[in-house]
């Protein structure tokens, strides 16, 4: 089913497929810089196959900011020689992501090819210290405050000047300043209400 919010099951993302409302699939695991890495995959082949598993290079977990290998990990290295593994979807995670035209986004579990969860991927971590806090009688809880700075660049002016010198959206501290805030209301508008649409 689909919830006003953007999430969907597997039957639901099937008729969305084939209305053509939805196209594409992000498959994602989470590096460890915190980032999104996977592929995009037709919204068909994704019921067909990459619902089940989809594969990706080891060396995804070793990558610096700069995407470089870094030199060290006992699980990756080029003395190693760069291998694969599976990326299996958690369907809980499955929903539409507003803000990209026909798009859909599944989280994913890193494991082995014998089903094993990677020990060193950032949700297996993550579901370790929850057991671990569980298991002491604790629940554990979150809630995220994003906070950022914005700057009056474009992605490329800002690599040409190594990110160094960039021009800020704004010159004071802002906190609660509305503003200020509305000067940037373009942007944050859309993150608020892309965030929200996609539950």
């Amino acid at each position: 089913r689909a919830d006003r919010r953007g999430r969907l099951d597997l039957r639901a993302l099937a008729r969305l497929v084939e209305t053509g409302e939805i196209d594409t699939v992000l498959v994602c695991m989470t590096d460890m810089q915190g980032r999104l890495l996977g592929k995009r995959v037709t919204g068909h082949f994704f019921l067909e196959s990459a619902a089940r598993e989809s594969h990706g290079c080891n060396y995804l977990l070793t990558v610096d900011m700069e995407m470089e290998p870094v030199p060290g990990y006992r699980a990756a290295s080029w003395d190693l020689g760069y291998g694969d593994f599976a990326m299996r979807p958690d369907l809980g995670t499955l929903r539409r992501i507003p803000w990209l035209e026909g798009t859909a986004l599944v989280l994913c579990d890193v494991v082995d090819h014998h089903g094993h969860e990677v020990p060193h991927s950032p949700r297996a971590v993550l579901k370790r210290q929850i057991a671990r806090a569980r298991a002491k009688g604790y629940v554990a809880k979150m809630g995220a405050e994003l906070e950022f700075y914005m700057f009056d660049e474009s992605y490329e002016s800002a690599h040409a000047k190594d990110y160094k010198g960039l021009k800020h959206a704004g010159w004071y501290i802002e906190d609660y300043h509305i503003l200020q805030t509305t000067k940037e209301e373009g942007l944050i508008r859309a993150i608020r209400n892309h965030m929200d649409a996609a539950g």
